[in-house]
């Protein structure tokens, strides 16, 4: 599905991700994101693997959360699972996060903006050697 038509100047399109870099909106970025309708930055607070996520590593995003519907975590090149314990804990500071394959997470952040939806994606970087 090609959602580019739907897509107003001066938002956020993840156009490639792979070998640890992201392509978003003709730059690219390398190691973990953030991206947001109107901005992507580095995601200096992401943990280096799943196994230690915390609220900490959300904390860029608490100061934003009237103004987001749903968080997309893609946790790498397979899906990881955020503890049940954490995701009470980023409910209760008005969080909703899902969970899924960083690939995933890039095409579901594309369609659900292009709808207009307020979606952020934080991704872990796919570490491959082919461009998806």
């Amino acid at each position: 599905m090609d959602v580019t038509p739907l897509i107003s100047e001066g938002q956020q399109i993840i156009q490639s991700y792979a070998a640890g870099l992201f392509r978003i909106s003709g730059i690219s970025y390398k190691g973990a994101v953030i991206v947001a309708p109107n901005q992507t930055s580095e995601w200096a607070d992401a943990p280096e693997n799943i196994d230690v996520l915390s609220v900490e590593n959300f904390r860029p995003l608490l100061a934003h959360a009237s103004e987001i519907d749903v968080i997309l975590f893609g946790t790498g090149a397979t899906m990881g699972f955020v503890p049940p314990k954490l995701r009470s804990e980023l409910s209760a500071l008005g969080l909703s996060i899902d969970v899924m394959d960083t690939g995933a997470a890039c095409r579901t952040y594309n369609v659900l903006m292009a709808e207009g939806r307020r979606v952020v994606a934080v991704m872990m970087p796919v570490i491959s050697t082919a461009m998806e």
